[in-house]
């Protein structure tokens, strides 16, 4: 887990990022940059199995260990400077809903949801689906490639260069790995009545998403018994919309939730 102090002279808060699978907080570059000039600390760190974290690549017993890492980042993100506000992207975003579902706990004063994983775009076959279920009684933790590319991800072509030279973006999960990510998945519509319903949610999604399927997040999102939410869908864009060459859009988008919601908390 690591910290970026903002330097600016009115400190509104602390923001804690849950970056997506494949993933680690070396690509956040631009958004952690973004909230630091806006007068947010940052709080963020790498999954299990991803970045510099410790375990395997691409590999986790249980869903759980992501929970407990959102839980654990909000819970130090308070010692530093409340109120605090989550930011969680594609199955940052799942773990983020899942914490929120079973840690109701939880003082958060807002969250923002980043074309969240609620249903990959490239599903395997059934035939795949079942012998997958095999192996994972068999192998659990073998590795296998998902397809994706970093130009699924994002338009930008400078986020190209650093993604093929970096040795800590993988885009490669295990066998069990997503197992416990597609039940996570079916967990969220099913425990939706545990999402708070009077936290303060945006629900930012790319329209030319390449990963996850946007009519589920708009089927979650209008499930959803919520006194205070909003969705925001960003035509043209890609799945990783914070480092999109139109990113400036979708901060102001952000800005303008989180600036709403601090006047809300006085």
């Amino acid at each position: 887990m690591r910290q970026w102090l903002t330097t600016a002279d009115n400190k509104k808060g602390t923001i804690v990022i849950v970056h997506s699978a494949l993933d680690y907080h070396g690509r956040y570059e631009l958004l952690i940059k973004f909230f630091n000039r806006s007068g947010f600390h940052v709080i963020m760190g790498d999954l299990p199995g991803q970045g510099l974290s410790t375990r395997r690549k691409g590999h986790i017993e249980s869903f759980e260990e992501y929970i407990n890492e959102v839980d654990k980042w909000v819970k130090q993100a308070y010692l530093l400077e409340p109120p605090v506000f989550v930011y969680g992207h594609s199955i940052g975003g799942l773990a983020v809903i899942r914490t929120l579902q079973k840690r109701q706990d939880l003082l958060i004063q807002g969250v923002i949801l980043s074309s969240p994983s609620l249903e990959l775009s490239k599903k395997p076959s059934k035939g795949i689906e079942l012998f997958a279920k095999g192996l994972d009684k068999i192998k659990p933790s073998l590795l296998i490639s998902t397809g994706l590319s970093i130009e699924d991800v994002t338009r930008n072509e400078e986020m190209y260069l650093i993604g093929r030279e970096d040795a800590k973006y993988s885009a490669k999960i295990s066998v069990h790995w997503y197992r416990e990510v597609t039940n996570a998945m079916k967990l969220a519509f099913n425990e939706q009545d545990y999402f708070p319903y009077e936290l303060p949610l945006l629900v930012l999604q790319a329209g030319d998403d390449q990963v996850v399927e946007k009519e589920s997040t708009i089927q979650w999102f209008d499930r959803l018994a919520s006194i205070n939410k909003s969705y925001r869908e960003f035509n043209g864009l890609y799945h990783e919309l914070f480092n999109e060459p139109e990113r400036k859009q979708v901060y102001r988008h952000i800005l303008a939730f989180l600036q709403l919601n601090l006047e809300g908390s006085d």
